[in-house]
């Protein structure tokens, strides 16, 4: 049985861990309130963007844009992997790169698939893997996003896919459902799936039919050339701030558990304390009482 000393030593340092988990909660929280306020205030204008350039579409050729058009064979296929900078987020990482390692080996199996990195969690598993390595952003997750960001590594997937670099193109980012729960998720954003599924799954199915029209100039095919590549960079700068939230969301969960543990083993060590406590004074008493039957015999 350890010794009291070891004992008291090792509640001082839980305790101590319990304050930094504690404090690193209380950041993660303020964090994630921002973080969720930015998310908030963009869904308006990727909704109504989303919804003009459906109706747009909706007047538009398939064939309108050269995004829109599949290839006939995909032998090259982009990825673009949103992970964190930093870890103590629990398993938050580890979900989307399988979620990431799963699609590539089931779906893309006997592809050249190269990866774009945002974060350095993404990057360092991407160094470790077969897979090339085409661009890195890091320190962008997790603190306040610029458009230009999402802008830049857009319009270089853009040229990619144009240039025939690459076939298709996938984002994998964290969806953000509540604080309690982030689901890793995959979407197709080059070549555009169809024009429909840019107003969204649950938009199209209900409000298809009731899009307003709008008047175009100088034509809708026009108008597809310069909304289509915004709607790639909306939906990439979307992703990001879904991810940097459920990072947030994910740190603070891990943060909460960790010092509900730390409260736990406290509880452990002050019991185990006061069992050798008391086993050193029944020693102690044993012997007194031993001492004092030695001297009268």
């Amino acid at each position: 049985m350890a010794t009291l000393k070891e004992v008291k030593v090792k509640i001082v340092s839980v305790k101590k861990t319990k304050q930094i988990t504690s404090a690193m909660k209380m950041v993660a929280t303020s964090r994630l309130r921002g973080a969720q306020m930015s998310m908030e205030a963009f869904m308006p204008y990727a909704s109504k963007f989303a919804e003009v350039l459906g109706s747009i579409a909706g007047n538009a050729a398939n064939d309108a844009s050269p995004l829109l058009v599949p290839r006939e064979e995909v032998k090259k296929v982009g990825i673009i992997l949103c992970t964190s900078d930093r870890g103590l987020c629990g398993g938050f990482n580890v979900n989307l790169i399988n979620k990431a390692e799963k699609f590539i080996q089931s779906e893309l199996q006997g592809k050249d698939v190269s990866l774009t990195c945002f974060g350095k969690r993404g990057r360092d598993w991407a160094n470790k893997s077969p897979y090339n390595i085409e661009d890195e952003y890091l320190d962008v997750v997790g603190g306040k996003i610029d458009f230009s960001v999402a802008s830049s590594s857009g319009q270089k997937m853009i040229d990619s896919f144009l240039s025939g670099a690459v076939d298709e193109v996938y984002l994998v980012y964290s969806e953000f459902i509540s604080m309690a729960t982030q689901e890793p998720a995959i979407k197709q954003i080059l070549p555009i799936p169809s024009l429909e599924s840019v107003v969204g799954d649950s938009q199209a199915e209900e409000e298809s039919s009731d899009l307003p029209e709008h008047i175009c100039e100088p034509s809708s095919t026009a108008l597809l050339g310069e909304m289509l590549p915004k709607n790639i960079f909306i939906q990439i700068y979307d992703a990001l701030l879904q991810t940097s939230t459920s990072e947030h969301g994910a740190r603070m969960k891990a943060m909460e558990n960790a010092t509900k543990a730390c409260e736990d083993m406290v509880d452990e060590l002050q019991t185990t304390y006061n069992k050798a406590r008391q086993a050193g004074i029944t020693a102690d008493l044993m012997d007194i009482v031993g001492g004092a039957e030695a001297l009268n015999g």
